[in-house]
């Protein structure tokens, strides 16, 4: 038997990563990647990255396709909005088992993240917490 299916996930993985994106086009294995809207002031933002505010809830995304990990993100921001919650992580890991370790949820994220309305800011988060493989997102 023939895994179709994946096959073509790893098809639409490679046709969207083609993409240029202008929020993730420079995002690579490794790479920090940082958003903020215009109303964040920076000493926000500092504390945000430093890993000062209170992450109050966790989704570990490792082993999602895209499709299931944006469905899942999307649930997890529902339940974190219903909670009042002000700031969570979202680890989607570093992409060492992807094929040719290129991150493959990492670029999407980060679009996902920055098209929300309900997300104010997010940062990569620090190496304790999971590195380049996690961001700190501060919502509104």
């Amino acid at each position: 038997p023939i895994a179709r299916q994946s096959e073509l996930d790893e098809i639409d993985v490679l046709r969207e990563m083609a993409e240029d994106d202008p929020i993730t086009a420079e995002l690579e294995y490794g790479d920090e990647a940082s958003f903020r809207r215009p109303e964040i002031p920076r000493t926000v933002m500092r504390k945000l990255r430093r890993g000062q505010l209170s992450v109050q809830a966790e989704i570990d995304l490792h082993g999602h396709t895209a499709a299931e990990a944006k469905e899942a993100l999307s649930n997890f921001l529902a339940y974190a909005h219903r909670n009042n919650y002000q700031c969570v992580r979202v680890v989607h890991g570093k992409g060492h088992r992807s094929p040719g370790k290129v991150p493959v949820l990492k670029p999407k994220v980060v679009k996902w993240l920055a098209l929300r309305d309900d997300v104010a800011a997010y940062t990569t988060a620090r190496p304790v917490d999971g590195g380049t493989g996690a961001l700190y997102v501060l919502l509104r």
